[in-house]
């Protein structure tokens, strides 16, 4: 029993909604911790779903993987929580974080989705130079007209938010041979990047794109980055992917746009989740939608999400700091 004390308790909270993709069941769970036999005798898990029970495994454990709990008095229930990893890169519905006692550290698994998200991205950028949404926008309307395009070597991709994702991009599009570039809050330079700017250079930058991808997060300050008039800055016929959150869009000012021609899009984030069915925006021309699916995917996401989890577990053994620690005043 002594022993048993001793191990640090990770507790897995599942929530059923999300579907198969984000269940890191007892199976999963088991698999994960094989490939990390070095915390065999360090480490007991436990798994529960949808609330049940949670209360009675928050008071021994140490850390938490989850997708959300509820955080009312949380330092008296859990009084030996000191970390909770969020099952996903993005945390706006732990808003606001100093609702969450200061001695409990918060990471996400960004980067996890990088492979995949890049593919989507391609697929996106590719889908929107060779003019996919007006050409399905005219199958659907039943018209044969032919849309020509050139090739994407010597145009102009900028990237709003240049992390993991946006990167990895960059890597990708200068290797098709386009001109990349980027705004990121820091401004600082990153490989594959021609240019970098900061925010405040939005408006300089955004009328020279053909292609803008938004992979930022969502913070009090990026809330509705792209409104009308950042939209009426755009290239007339340029293309917007949106892969981070739809908060930073703002989507009616979008569909006037892509209904005048304006633009084109390939969206994957909306709001409300699911986008109900009365949704202007499933009519609306010279768009694309994915139902956010553009880098969760059933054989890797979740495993690879609890590899990083157990990797932080070692470092919170040994003493060392979390990585993908989220920063409270930075929102992510």
């Amino acid at each position: 029993m002594a022993q048993e004390q001793k191990l640090l308790h990770l507790h897995v909270e599942n929530t059923t909604a999300l579907g198969a993709v984000f269940e890191a069941c007892k199976t999963r769970v088991a698999a994960a911790l094989n490939r990390a036999p070095d915390l065999a005798g360090r480490l007991r898990t436990t798994v529960g779903y949808d609330g049940r029970d949670l209360d009675k495994h928050l008071a021994s454990a140490d850390a938490v993987f989850c997708w959300d709990l509820p955080r009312d008095h949380l330092a008296e229930r859990a009084p030996n929580l000191r970390w909770i990893h969020v099952h996903g890169a993005g945390i706006n519905h732990w808003m606001p974080l100093n609702e969450l006692p200061r001695q409990i550290v918060l990471t996400n698994s960004r980067g996890v989705h990088g492979e995949r998200a890049t593919e989507y991205v391609m697929m996106a950028i590719l889908a929107l130079n060779n003019r996919l949404p007006e050409l399905v926008t005219n199958q659907r309307q039943g018209l044969w007209r032919q849309c020509f395009s050139s090739s994407l070597s010597g145009k102009t991709l900028l990237i709003i938010g240049v992390g993991n994702i946006g990167h990895s991009v960059a890597r990708w599009a200068k290797s098709v041979g386009l001109r990349v570039l980027g705004v990121r809050r820091s401004g600082k330079a990153r490989r594959w990047v021609d240019e970098m700017h900061k925010v405040a250079n939005l408006h300089k930058v955004l009328p020279q794109a053909d292609f803008v991808l938004i992979s930022a997060p969502h913070t009090d300050e990026t809330d509705q980055l792209i409104g009308p008039a950042e939209l009426d800055l755009m290239k007339s016929g340029a293309g917007l992917v949106n892969y981070s959150r739809a908060a930073l869009v703002d989507y009616e000012a979008l569909r006037v746009r892509l209904n005048d021609g304006q633009l084109s899009a390939v969206l994957d984030v909306f709001s409300p989740e699911p986008l109900p069915a009365d949704s202007p925006l499933w009519a609306a021309s010279n768009l694309l939608i994915t139902p956010h699916c553009s880098s969760d995917d059933e054989t890797y996401y979740t495993p690879r999400t609890l590899d990083l989890v157990l990797a932080n577990v070692r470092r919170l053994i040994e003493g060392k700091p979390l990585r993908n620690r989220v920063s409270r005043q930075l929102q992510y």
